[in-house]
């Protein structure tokens, strides 16, 4: 039964996901907001929130372990499993923004979460405060950045300008529907299915639950590269991993502070998360630079193996 919870549970959050994505987009067109600003801030936002939902409800029903280690899981995996995928199916084209502005925020943002956690094992409501402040922050820089230069919105479909108002309010209530239920069957399951198997809740949480909420990244990324939209993967990848941090971690720790309550998450999940962060640096200036091609991107996907392997160890 645990099993079904989880897939059910699975089933719901991207099924929910995508109609929080498309309401959210809707509405920002009835409000005049621009595609530009839309791409960068709802539909990031809005694709973070199955993670977000699952973190507080794990946090809400006593299981922290599952809240931190779904966020570091679905970074690894955004990095390990999607971006390896994709570049194994096709070359990724990296511009300059990456070095210049997104890979160093997200460093920034897994090594202030690192010391939130080393400091006193636990992310408090101020340090919930700091990450959702540092996200606005970043979000205006990242805006004011993007003016003066072309900016790909591709994931932002032009046609849900013309949706009316009933429909993005069925939208968004079919969206957070689905969203409560499948967070909450993901959660129960994950809890069931680590006492039924002899392994801690962080383990599920950052194997299983992570590879699950990954999955939209996923099949947006293969999509896109089989499409031949080469631009894709890297940027939004690494925004949602901000968010990931940033918003889901902060806003959860808002509600309920979230504590460490198993050990491997200081001495190995968290190491695995910095080393994946930082590892796209080198990978991208190496031959060819600028660009992921697929023996990078094995070599992500041959070392997201091994950190699944070495996680049931």
């Amino acid at each position: 039964m645990s099993i079904a919870y989880i897939i059910i549970g699975l089933l719901l959050l991207v099924f929910g996901g995508d109609f929080l994505v498309r309401s959210s987009v809707g509405l920002s067109f009835k409000l005049n907001i621009s595609k530009m600003v839309i791409g960068m801030t709802v539909v990031s936002f809005a694709t973070s929130a199955p993670e977000l939902l699952v973190s507080l409800q794990a946090a809400l029903d006593g299981s922290p372990a599952i809240a931190i280690n779904n966020v570091i899981g679905s970074n690894i995996a955004n990095i390990g499993l999607v971006l390896g995928i994709t570049a194994l199916i096709g070359p990724i084209a990296v511009s300059k923004d990456f070095y210049k502005l997104n890979w160093p925020v997200m460093m920034v943002f897994s090594l202030l979460i690192y010391y939130f956690l080393w400091n006193d094992e636990v992310i408090t409501r101020i340090e919930g405060v700091v990450l959702v402040l540092a996200l606005v922050v970043f979000l205006i820089v990242l805006i004011r950045s993007a003016k003066s230069d072309e900016v790909n919105n591709g994931e932002v479909d032009e046609k849900l300008a013309t949706v009316g108002y009933g429909k993005i309010l069925l939208w968004l209530l079919i969206g957070g529907v689905a969203l409560y239920f499948g967070s909450d069957l993901l959660v129960r399951g994950a809890k069931s299915l680590a006492q039924s198997v002899g392994v801690s809740e962080g383990v599920i949480s950052i194997t299983m639950i992570a590879i699950g909420t990954s999955v939209p990244e996923l099949a947006a990324s293969v999509i896109a590269v089989v499409k031949g939209e080469k631009a894709i993967s890297l940027g939004n990848l690494i925004g949602s991993n901000i968010f990931n941090i940033a918003s889901v971690l902060g806003l959860t720790a808002l509600v309920k502070e979230i504590p460490v309550t198993e050990p491997q998450i200081l001495t190995r999940d968290i190491f695995w998360m910095l080393a994946f962060a930082f590892i796209i640096l080198p990978l991208v200036f190496l031959p060819k630079r600028f660009e992921l091609g697929r023996l990078k991107g094995a070599v992500l996907f041959i070392s997201y193996i091994a950190f699944i392997y070495i996680a049931f160890l």
